[in-house]
């Protein structure tokens, strides 16, 4: 990595001019770099963007009850949306990991980028404060926030309820496989309802493949 570009680059993008140019090295450092890495800034910059997010939705939703605000708020600070916003500002390429965990293809991994997304907002906000990092999530997240027409029903709470409305046992989950890494693991997660069918979807976590498939069954279902 060229220090410098990657220093100019924080500025350009993110609209933040490092004051300490090794926290925000620190920030892109995966623990297989063999360096400090990213995780404890990634914890701090977890919980300013769900502050953040979580203020901001309360005054755009004045009318909307908890439920709907927590299920807006779970949608957006989700390791999924954290990841796709990495995607947009370039992040990946500024990546600093071990041979192994790039050749694991830890850089295209949704955990590894949301957490470094996160890792940068627990920077801007050590060095400039809420505001500053407010501003950087209220410019990238726009897009997320306004797109959600409804407060998103998560799809593990949609396919409970889909069974108990047709008198069905619970969807049960099963971990089918694990694969890949440590530091970059795959997990396959079949979810099935008894005598109605099931569906099977792979995750970086066992909560994210219990999502993706409890989607699929869910698509299936809707056909």
């Amino acid at each position: 990595m060229n220090n410098d570009a990657f220093i100019s680059w924080v500025e350009k993008t993110l609209g933040h001019k490092p004051k300490d140019p090794a926290l925000f090295l620190r920030a892109m450092t995966h623990p297989s770099h063999g360096n400090s890495d990213y995780q404890r800034l990634e914890f701090l910059g977890d919980r300013v963007l769900g502050l953040v997010i979580a203020n901001w939705l309360y005054d755009l939703f004045p009318r909307e009850p908890e439920g709907k605000l927590s299920r807006r708020l779970n949608s957006l600070v989700s390791g999924a949306s954290c990841a796709s916003i990495a995607r947009v500002v370039g992040l990946p390429q500024w990546l600093r990991l071990g041979k192994q965990a790039r050749d694991d293809g830890a850089a295209a991994s949704d955990n590894v980028l949301g957490d470094v997304m996160e890792a940068m907002i627990g920077a801007i906000f050590l060095e400039s404060g809420l505001d500053a990092a407010g501003k950087l999530i209220h410019k990238y997240w726009a897009p997320l926030v306004t797109g959600q027409e409804s407060a998103p029903k998560h799809p593990k709470s949609a396919l409970q309820e889909w069974a108990a409305a047709h008198n069905r046992r619970p969807p049960a989950y099963e971990i089918v496989s694990r694969t890949g890494p440590q530091h970059n693991p795959c997990f396959t997660i079949q979810v099935s309802i008894a005598g109605v069918g099931e569906a099977s979807a792979e995750g970086s976590s066992k909560q994210e493949a219990q999502t993706a498939a409890a989607k699929a069954l869910l698509d299936v279902l809707a056909q």
